[in-house]
C-alpha cells in the first residue's frame, strides 16, 4: 500500500512521540519534515485531518496543529510552526502565517468549542510578537482561530469577540472551511489575495462565505475536477449514466448535511428523519426532479462521515413542514422509510474509502476530493453499499 493511503497513526508512530523538543532529528521536526516532502496535496491533509478529529489523543491534537499550519502553505503563505505548550520567555503561539503582501496572521488551533477559550491568549501573543518587531502592528495582523470541530450550540467564542469589539482583530473558521479555500486555490482562478480577502471580513466567522463559494462551485459542476485532469466520461453526473440506477430502476444517492447556529447535522437528521420520516430538499438542489419513490439515500455528516441512510418512499413535493428549520428554503418534502441511523459509528470517506469507490475511478486518490460530499448527486449501488456497509 502506498504511502498516501497509510494512516496518520502509521505515520505518528513512526515519528515519535510529538513533544516541544529542539533540534533537526526530533519527533516533532520528523514530521514536519514528512508533511513538506510528502503530504503536496489537499485531498491527503483532509483525509489526516479528520483523523485527528475522531481520535481524541494529545499525539493527534498536536498532529493537527501542525496540519493546519502545513495547510497554510497551500493558501500561499510563508509558514513558522509555533509549540505545542507554552514556555515562560517564549511566545506560544500555534502558528504564524506571512503573507508576500506584508500581512501576516497568528494562528490558534482548537480541537472543538466545548471549553472556554480565552481571546486575551491570542491578543497577548500578537502583542508579544510586535514587542519582539516580528510582526508591524495591529493594522497588518488577524489573529485567527481554526476549530475543529465547531459547535453550533456553542458561541462563546464568537460572542467573547464581538463583545469585547475584537472583529478587526480576530477571526474564526472552522478546518472543514479552511481545507474548502486551500481546494478552491489549488484547483480554480482563486489568488492568495483572494484568500486574505475572505479571512478578513466583517463578521468574525468566516465559514459562510467558505461555504457558499464551495457549495456553488459544487452544484454548477456535480463532478469537480479540482486537479484540473481531464473528466472521463465516467464521471460526469449530467450525462445518462446507467450503472447509477439498478437494474429495477432504482437510483442511488448521497446528499451532504450540515448544522447550523441552533442544530447539528445528526440534530437535523434525527428530528427529519428519525422523528419525522420526511426529509427536505432547496429549490437548487442539484437533480432533486430526479427523485422518485424507490431510490436509496445515504446522508453524509460534514467533516465527519456517512451517518445515515433511507428509501425514498415519494417524490418531492413542495409545501411547508413546521419540523423543517428555514422551511422557506427547503419547501421540497420528501417522505422516506427504513431509517438507520449510525451517528457514534460515521463511515469516514477516507483515502482507503475513497479506493474502493467507482466515483474515485482512474483519480488520483490524494487530489481534492470534497466535490465527492458538497453536493447532492447520483452514485452507483456499489459505492452506496460500500458507503453505508451494505
Amino acid at each position: 500500500m502506498s504511502i498516501a493511503l497509510n494512516q496518520l497513526s502509521q505515520i505518528l508512530n513512526l515519528v515519535g512521540q510529538l513533544d516541544d523538543s529542539s533540534g533537526s532529528d526530533t519527533p516533532r521536526q520528523r514530521f514536519r519534515d514528512f508533511l513538506s516532502k510528502n503530504v503536496t496535496e489537499v485531498g491527503q491533509v483532509r483525509d489526516y485531518v479528520q483523523e485527528c478529529l475522531i481520535t481524541p489523543d494529545a499525539q493527534h491534537s498536536r498532529a493537527l496543529q501542525d496540519l493546519i499550519n502545513h495547510m497554510g502553505r497551500f493558501l500561499g503563505f510563508d509558514v513558522t510552526f509555533g509549540r505545542y505548550k507554552g514556555v515562560k520567555g517564549q511566545v506560544g503561539f500555534d502558528g504564524h502565517w506571512k503573507s508576500p503582501t506584508g500581512f501576516h496572521i497568528v494562528i490558534e488551533v482548537k480541537t472543538s468549542e466545548i471549553y472556554p477559550i480565552k481571546t486575551a491568549t491570542l491578543i497577548g501573543y500578537v502583542n508579544e510578537l510586535i514587542g519582539e518587531k516580528k510582526i508591524p502592528d495591529w493594522d497588518t495582523t488577524l489573529g485567527l482561530y481554526v476549530v475543529g470541530n465547531p459547535n453550533p450550540e456553542v458561541q462563546q467564542l464568537e460572542n467573547s469577540i464581538v463583545a469585547e469589539r475584537r472583529t478587526q482583530q480576530l477571526r474564526i473558521v472552522s478546518a472543514e472551511s479552511l481545507l474548502s479555500l486551500a481546494e478552491l486555490m489549488n484547483g480554480y482562478d482563486v489568488e492568495h489575495e483572494d484568500v486574505l480577502a475572505l479571512l478578513r471580513p466583517v463578521s468574525p466567522t468566516v465559514d459562510p462565505v467558505v461555504s457558499l463559494i464551495a457549495r456553488l462551485v459544487a452544484q454548477q459542476t456535480s463532478e469537480l475536477p479540482i486537479d484540473g485532469e481531464p473528466e472521463p466520461p465516467v464521471q460526469s453526473d449530467e450525462s445518462p449514466e446507467p450503472a447509477r440506477v439498478s437494474g429495477d430502476g432504482t437510483a442511488y444517492w448521497l446528499t451532504p448535511v450540515k448544522g447550523d447556529e441552533e442544530q447539528s447535522a445528526e440534530e437535523v437528521l434525527q428530528t427529519l428523519l428519525g422523528q419525522e420520516g420526511i426529509y427536505a430538499f432547496g429549490e437548487r438542489t442539484p437533480r432533486r426532479r430526479e427523485l422518485k419513490a424507490g431510490d436509496r439515500m445515504c446522508f453524509y455528516a460534514t467533516g465527519k462521515g456517512v451517518v445515515a441512510h433511507a428509501s425514498v418512499s415519494s417524490a418531492p413535493q413542495k409545501q411547508l413542514h413546521p419540523s423543517v428549520r428555514y422551511s422557506d428554503k427547503y419547501p421540497w418534502i420528501f417522505r422516506v422509510e427504513g431509517v438507520q441511523l449510525y451517528f457514534d459509528e460515521p463511515i469516514a470517506v477516507d483515502a482507503e474509502m475513497r479506493s474502493r469507490l467507482e466515483a474515485f475511478k482512474s483519480r488520483d486518490l490524494n487530489k481534492a476530493w470534497s466535490w465527492f460530499v458538497q453536493a447532492t448527486r447520483k452514485i452507483t449501488e456499489q459505492d452506496f453499499g460500500a458507503l453505508t456497509r451494505k
